[in-house]
C-alpha cells in the first residue's frame, strides 16, 4: 500500500465555478478554490492528422484518494488547476465504487487571450 501512496506525488486544486451579480446586475462566473490534494497524473498529449501532429491535445487522467470532499465533484462546475494550467474534467470514474480512489479524466482548457 505504501509504495501506491507515494505515486499520489502531484498537487491538484479543485476549483468550483460560482455564478455573481456585479454591480450593474450582470450575472457574471468565476472560479474559487474548493478542494486541493495530491494525485497521480498520466499525460497523453498530441493529436495526429496524416502522420503529422497538428494540434496540441493535453488530456490527463488524474487519480486520487477518496474523500467525502470529492463526493459532489462532477464533470459540470469544477475544474482542476494543475501545474499551473486550468483542465475541464470530461468524466469521473468511482472506481468500481471501492471508496478508495476516484479518477478524474482532464482536458486543458483552450487560452483565450484577448
Amino acid at each position: 500500500m505504501e509504495r501506491k501512496i507515494a505515486r499520489f506525488n502531484e498537487k491538484i486544486t479543485f476549483q468550483k465555478s460560482t455564478v455573481y451579480e456585479d454591480r450593474y446586475k450582470n450575472h457574471r462566473q468565476s472560479w474559487e478554490d474548493y478542494f486541493t490534494c495530491h494525485a497521480y497524473a498520466n499525460t497523453y498529449t498530441g493529436e495526429e492528422d496524416e502522420g503529422e501532429v497538428t494540434y496540441e491535445n493535453r488530456t490527463v487522467t488524474f487519480e486520487v484518494r477518496a474523500c467525502s470532499e470529492l463526493t459532489p465533484v462532477t464533470s459540470t462546475g469544477y475544474r482542476i488547476l494543475f501545474r499551473d494550467e486550468a483542465y475541464d474534467i470530461e468524466y469521473v470514474d468511482h472506481m468500481n465504487y471501492q471508496n478508495r480512489t476516484l479518477k478524474f479524466k482532464a482536458r486543458r482548457e483552450v487560452r483565450q487571450d484577448g
